[in-house]
């Protein structure tokens, strides 16, 4: 069976989960791997077949996304052009994870498109999300990417076609520790802007890993380092804790590994308060913004907050299983 793998490359996400993932979909066939977007720091084991620009956005210096730099790479037109020519008959299975090029070319040609994704669970109306609904945002969670079929992950399975985390076997295989420092990872927010709030906790050391310095430097009791795979996992396993935005994966890792964590969602980017709500729903910290009120918030949360107490179990393969077998089966009946 000739795969095609699809996966979204804007923020580590994705890109870590597929790694969990490729395996096990390498035990079917033989796999081609498709990335769009970019702004990913964790690499692929395998050779990316195709790389496509996609449509995605820049994180921003003050909590938000970049909108100028976001539309400065916006390329409708290519993006266009790219899902008309991609070649989607070619292949036997498409798994996608809310990659919209390969989606909209399934769409158009009338190929189905699995979709095995986080914003997959988005899809039922039981995920939980904020008071107020987006509804363009919810639109785009409709439409982004398009499927016929979906597995989704959330932090628990609200619905019928939601599972639990896919956790990495890198992280699965630590003996975690609680030493004193906290590791942060909040790329929408400049250095120069969480620095002043965590010198004011003196007796805590934090560990900020920053999109925005390609160099590493200390200052008191601050270390600042650029994004990598290897740095960032050791530090959140020996660490006491997580501060992080609004994502799913790296919550998700803090939670197997026993950590609080305390979530600061991107301004006005709609995944990451519904994940924010999904997150209170476990008893984690949220605050809105930093602000003047930071580190209080910081302090309490050091102070009194416990890590949920959940366990994820590995079912990465019996999912990849499932979900070749239902495609198959449904492939049998359709030709």
């Amino acid at each position: 069976m000739k795969i095609l793998f699809a996966i979204q490359a804007t923020g580590n996400g994705h890109i870590s989960r597929a790694r969990e993932v490729l395996p096990h979909l390498l035990k079917h066939g033989e796999v081609d791997v498709l990335t769009s977007g970019r702004q990913a720091e964790v690499s692929l084991p395998v050779l990316i077949k195709y790389r496509h620009k996609g449509i995605g956005f820049t994180f921003g210096k003050k909590g938000g996304i970049d909108i100028i730099d976001s539309v400065k790479h916006l390329r409708p037109f290519h993006f266009i052009k790219d899902i008309l020519n991609f070649p989607v008959e070619q292949y036997d299975l498409v798994i996608n994870d809310f990659e919209p090029v390969t989606a909209w070319a399934c769409k158009l040609k009338g190929k189905p498109c699995i979709a095995l994704s986080h914003q997959s669970s988005f899809l039922s109306k039981k995920t939980p999300r904020p008071v107020n609904k987006d509804a363009f945002a919810e639109g785009v969670f409709r439409h982004y990417a398009p499927s016929t079929a979906q597995y989704g992950f959330h932090f628990k399975p609200y619905d019928h076609f939601i599972y639990t985390p896919v956790i990495r076997k890198e992280i699965r295989r630590l003996e975690p520790q609680f030493k004193e420092h906290i590791t942060v990872y909040l790329p929408a927010h400049a250095d120069n802007l969480l620095i002043p709030h965590f010198k004011k906790l003196k007796e805590v050391k934090w560990h900020i890993f920053s999109k925005h310095s390609r160099t590493a430097f200390s200052i008191e009791n601050i270390e600042v380092k650029p994004v990598t795979n290897e740095a960032f996992t050791a530090s959140l396993a020996a660490g006491n804790g997580l501060l992080t935005a609004g994502g799913f994966e790296s919550p998700a890792e803090a939670i197997y590994l026993r950590k609080k964590v305390l979530s600061v969602p991107m301004h006005n980017q709609y995944e990451q308060l519904c994940n924010a709500e999904a997150m209170k729903g476990l008893g984690i910290t949220v605050v809105k913004k930093v602000d003047d009120a930071f580190a209080s918030h910081l302090s309490g949360w050091l102070n009194f907050a416990m890590p949920p107490a959940i366990h994820y179990a590995d079912h990465t393969e019996r999912i990849v299983e499932q979900l070749v077998s239902d495609y198959c089966r449904e492939w049998a009946i359709a030709f």
